[in-house]
């Protein structure tokens, strides 16, 4: 058995596995608020996780970090949110009596 300290392999599997269970929270979000509270709570767990490993674990740089982290995604969850396109709405334009 391989230890997580000695192989690289196992390292690159829990990375990615913590990278699909942290991104699985946007999976279902639609609406803009959604994806701005998803993106917000992605993001600020990165930017504390950065801001720990950046500053060896002080607390002033990981909060800013987490704070920085937050808006950025949140803004970017808000953003990129799917438009629902509704084919019901466009239909009644088009109907001939």
């Amino acid at each position: 058995m391989i230890a997580l300290a000695n192989g690289r392999r196992p390292r690159k599997i829990l990375l990615l596995i913590v990278a699909l269970v942290t991104a699985l929270p946007l999976a279902g979000c639609y609406t803009p608020g959604q994806r701005a509270t998803g993106g917000a709570i992605i993001g600020g767990i990165g930017g504390a996780g950065i801001g720990a490993l950046a500053s060896g674990g002080l607390a002033g740089p990981t909060l800013a970090g987490a704070a920085i982290g937050a808006a950025g995604g949140a803004i970017v969850g808000a953003v990129t949110a799917p438009r629902r396109y509704s084919w019901r709405r466009h239909a009644y334009r088009h109907r001939y009596d």
